[in-house]
């Protein structure tokens, strides 16, 4: 089969690869039919997030099952799937607690040893561990583009709001219009959250959030500060989402929040970063940061796509074949397109 494999910073090639094989009972196998290139894949393009070369890179993915273990009950062979970016076991400390996120088993699809050793689904075949828990089945009505958000990106966009505990009227900033930023926003507007402010200096975006439903606010040409102050009564917003991952962003989400609200940080970390705690103290803020719990979110985020009440399809601004994968994390890197979904 072909992948999309890491080769070195700035390099990624395509390669062929053995077809993948049933390893326990509980995995199948997926002929992907969708894959999405994410911003978590440039940390690693970009040399941010470690990884072997030659490894296979991706994490979200459609596709129909083509084989199971005899532990599989959940999915079938025939049955048209998507999968979370991660898995998880579902019989751990954490995952009886409903924190799949850190289930102790945790291993992610295309990130390496270090989260894993699990290769990844931009490819014709992914091998999918545990896979009653790591993938669904998705309706009919509900397109390829659209049901590929439900394992990532749109799974954490929702888990910023969620996390955030936003109720209607709760006003929010969504720092980072990349698609899980817009996906933030959305999320936040489907909670009936007001105002929502959504700042970035990329116009499009910007647009594309106020489309959403969204207050937009320029970075530089603006003061997102003064205008969250000027439509909260002078107190901040309830909850403030860096969906960057950049010191900035964050150290601009904590200013932003009100008193006792809170910052959610969806954003990938793989630094140490200085956190003013002084106002995170004496504003008496909730910070939360992590990866989001999409194989908790998933069933709710994949009925609200096929009710429409999300929809993340104006995200997707490229379609190519996987073989063009090279030129796909190229035209990403330079921010000429908003999420790029590779075809085998």
């Amino acid at each position: 089969m072909r992948a999309v494999t890491f080769q070195a910073p700035g390099e990624v090639r395509v390669e062929d690869r053995a077809d993948p094989q049933l390893e326990a009972a509980g995995d199948a196998i997926v002929r992907i039919e969708a894959s999405g290139v994410c911003g978590s894949d440039l940390h690693i393009y970009h040399g941010r997030v470690k990884i072997e070369p030659g490894f296979t890179l991706g994490h979200e993915f459609v596709g129909t099952v083509v084989a199971s273990g005899d532990a599989v009950t959940r999915v079938s062979e025939g049955d048209r799937v998507l999968g979370c970016f991660h898995t998880a076991c579902g019989t751990c400390f954490q995952c009886l607690r409903g924190d799949y996120q850190e289930c102790d088993f945790k291993r992610t699809f295309g990130h390496g040893a270090t989260l894993g050793s699990l290769q990844g689904t931009q490819a014709e075949q992914a091998l999918v561990p545990h896979a009653d828990m790591t993938l669904r089945k998705v309706p009919d009505s509900v397109a390829d583009d659209v049901a590929l958000f439900a394992g990532d990106v749109m799974g954490t966009g929702y888990h910023s709001i969620s996390d955030g505990d936003v109720e209607p009227g709760d006003s929010v900033a969504v720092l980072g219009l990349g698609p899980v930023g817009l996906c933030a926003v959305q999320a936040a507007v489907a909670a009936g959250a007001g105002p929502v402010l959504a700042i970035d200096t990329v116009e499009d975006r910007l647009r594309m959030a106020e489309q959403f439903g969204a207050v937009p606010v320029h970075l530089t040409e603006q003061s997102p500060r003064d205008v969250a102050k000027s439509l909260t009564g002078g107190r901040g917003v309830a909850v403030a989402v860096d969906a960057v991952g950049h010191p900035s962003a964050l150290d601009l989400a904590i200013r932003l929040a009100r008193n006792a609200g809170t910052v959610v940080a969806i954003g990938v970390y793989a630094e140490k970063t200085e956190v003013h705690m002084g106002l995170v103290w004496i504003k008496g803020l909730t910070l939360k940061a992590g990866p989001a719990n999409v194989i908790g979110h998933v069933d709710r985020v994949l009925s609200m796509l096929e009710a429409g009440t999300l929809d993340p399809s104006p995200l997707v601004t490229h379609h190519m074949p996987l073989d063009d994968a090279p030129e796909a994390y190229r035209i990403y890197d330079r921010r000429e397109a908003l999420k790029i979904v590779l075809k085998p």
